[in-house]
Formats: C-alpha cells, sequence, structure tokens
C-alpha cells in the first residue's frame, strides 16, 4: 500500500516536471496580460481587485508546481522564475502604457475642454497626423539623420584615439566624455544657446573672421544669425547625443585584438587598408549600437527645437508636446506618437537588415 501511494506521488510529480515548461509559459502569459489589464483601467473596483487576486494566485501557482514537482520542474521553471519580475514590470511600465496610447488615438475628444476621450474606432486621428505635420515629422527624422552621422564622424576617430592611443591615460578621457551626462540635459541645451547666440562667441568669431558669407552660403547661418537656425538644432542634437555614439564604438574597439591588425600588415596590407579591412568590420556592433541610442532619441527630442530653434525649425517631438499640453488634443497627440513608434520601429528593422546583425558577434 505504502509502495502503491509513494509510487502515484512519483507519478504526479514526474507529470509536473514534464509540463513544467509549458506551466511555466502560461504562467508568464496570464499574469502578464491581467497586469496589463490592471494597468490600462479597462476594469475598475471589484473586477479590478479580482484581476489582482487572480494575479496573485497565478504566482502562488507557480510557486506551488516549482516545489511539488521536484527537482526537475525547478530546473525547467527557474527560467520564467528570474523572466517574470522583468516581464511584469514591462507589462506594467510599457505594454499598458501603449495599450492605453493605442486606445486615445482611436478615441474622440467631445470638445476642447473635456477631459477623458471617448473611445469609438476614430481612425480620423491618424489622417490628420499625417497630412496636417507631415512637415514637422520629415523635419524630425532628417535633423535625427544628420545629427547621427555628424555623430559618428565625431565619435569614431574620438574613440579610436582613446581606444589605441590613450594608453594610461584612456580611463581619464572616458572619464571626460561622460562629465557631461553629470548636468542636466536640459542646462546643457540652454549653455548652447549661450553659446550660439547673437551676441556669443560663436558668432563673435565668425564676424571677427569675415566668414558670416562663407557660413550663409553653407546654410549654417542665415540673416547673419547661428541661432534658431535648423544648423543651432541640428549642432544641439548632436552635441548632447555623441557621448551614446563614443562608448559603444570604444568597447567595439577595444575588445580587439591588435595582432590582426599586425597579421593583415604582414600580408602587405598597408595601414588604411588594414583599418578598412580589419578594424571597421570588427567595430560595427559598436556602430550599429550607438546609431541607435543617438537616432532613436534625437528623433523624438524637443528640447532643443525649443530652446536653439525658430518657429520654423519644430521638429514632430515639439508638435506632440503642443498638442498634449497646449492644444488638449489628446487623440490627435495620442496618434502622432504611435505613428512616430511605427515609423521608428520600421526605421530601426531595416536598419538591422541593412547591418546583417546576425554576424555582429
Amino acid at each position: 500500500m505504502t509502495a502503491t501511494v509513494a509510487g502515484g506521488e512519483t507519478t504526479g510529480r514526474s507529470r509536473l516536471a514534464a509540463r513544467s515548461d509549458l506551466i511555466g509559459l502560461a504562467g508568464l502569459l496570464i499574469a502578464g496580460t491581467l497586469l496589463v489589464l490592471i494597468g490600462v483601467g479597462v476594469v475598475s473596483g471589484a473586477a479590478a481587485v479580482g484581476l489582482l487576486v487572480l494575479l496573485l494566485g497565478t504566482i502562488v501557482g507557480l510557486v506551488v508546481v516549482a516545489v511539488a514537482g521536484g527537482p526537475e520542474a525547478r530546473r525547467k521553471l527557474a527560467p520564467y522564475g528570474l523572466l517574470k519580475p522583468g516581464m511584469l514590470w514591462l507589462a506594467l511600465f510599457y505594454l499598458a502604457p501603449v495599450f492605453t496610447l493605442l486606445r486615445t488615438s482611436l478615441s474622440t475628444l467631445p470638445s476642447r475642454f473635456a477631459v477623458e476621450p471617448v473611445f469609438d474606432w476614430n481612425f480620423d486621428n491618424y489622417r490628420t497626423a499625417f497630412t496636417e505635420f507631415t512637415e514637422q515629422f520629415r523635419r524630425g527624422f532628417g535633423y535625427a539623420a544628420i545629427a547621427t552621422l555628424l555623430c559618428i564622424a565625431i565619435g569614431y576617430p574620438l574613440a579610436y584615439v582613446i581606444a589605441f592611443r590613450g594608453g594610461r591615460y584612456r580611463n581619464f578621457l572616458l572619464g571626460l566624455v561622460v562629465i557631461p551626462f553629470f548636468t542636466s540635459f536640459l542646462i546643457r541645451t540652454i549653455a548652447w544657446r549661450s553659446l550660439l547666440s547673437d551676441n556669443g562667441p560663436v558668432a563673435s568669431a565668425v564676424d571677427t573672421l569675415h566668414l558670416t558669407g562663407l557660413f550663409e552660403a553653407l546654410h549654417l547661418m542665415q540673416d547673419g544669425r547661428i541661432i534658431d537656425t535648423a544648423s543651432a538644432v541640428i549642432g544641439g542634437l548632436t552635441y548632447n547625443f555623441v557621448p551614446f555614439m563614443v562608448l559603444p564604438i570604444y568597447v567595439s574597439l577595444e575588445k580587439i585584438n591588435l595582432s590582426l591588425v599586425d597579421a593583415s600588415k604582414d600580408l602587405y596590407s598597408g595601414s588604411i587598408r588594414a583599418f578598412w579591412k580589419v578594424v571597421v568590420p570588427l567595430s560595427l556592433p559598436g556602430v550599429f549600437a550607438g546609431t541607435l541610442l543617438t537616432f532613436i532619441p534625437a528623433a523624438g527630442d524637443f528640447i532643443n527645437a525649443d530652446y536653439l530653434g525658430g518657429p520654423n525649425n519644430t521638429m514632430i517631438g515639439n508638435s506632440i508636446e503642443d498638442q498634449f499640453l497646449v492644444e488638449n488634443n489628446l487623440p490627435v497627440a495620442a496618434a502622432m506618437s504611435f505613428v512616430l513608434m511605427a515609423i521608428i520601429t520600421v526605421l530601426v528593422l531595416i536598419y538591422t537588415k541593412f547591418m546583417g546583425t546576425e554576424d555582429l558577434t
């Protein structure tokens, strides 16, 4: 009798262990879904409390399965247990806001003074976002792309010098790159405005050197002014985001084995050819990461255009801010935000495919 009971327990434990992968995945998905439903406010009152109880019950159930299923079940459930905190965090603070944004973008505001938009599948908000703010989208992505290219042009040589020529001063030079992060993004932008103002040192130096005509021919100045121009906005974006380009490229360059460069030279490659054939391909992961870290926030930035640009230099981030905080047009603002995210996602996927990141190890 005792042997039969023991055998039954062993069989039940084996079944739990065999299904632990499926149970762990199901528990993770159920917990994430429940947290999103709670976070977006689809349910309220007693229903929300019920979902919260169900969420806690799911977590407790997974713990029970881990205990009852024995070591094999715990081994299979361990990855899901490690994933759960991050998954629940993303569900509550990313998926729930995105779902709320999507719902708002398909809603209608009854009046300018209404607080809550009414959800009615209003796709006209997306038409408004595409037709009325096309120039802001174009300007935002154009400025971000130019700033990203400038960051590569400035950041790659700087990272190269630090990685291969920095020597014992390498950490000190990296510290100089990171120091701007110790100051607020807003304060750095205001300081940049002071430098580029009509009476600032940059404009004064250009005027003293009689380079105003050249700068205007290159569209770096307009009517003798640098501030309130596209070049000022792009310059601010480049200045604020160049550290995000330098650090990933530096990490990639630091990992390169210099004996590979020496070997290429032994095979009759010159220094320039060795650089393009060895160093550049091995540093592409850093360029890829730096490009994403620079382009994505720059495309949605509005601080630089606010403080460094004029009325003709507004980016899509400024228009979204204006629709949210000034016009109180939440549905259109949400549609613009969703379109911005969608376009950035498509561009990143295309860039990833172009870079061939499956080979960037």
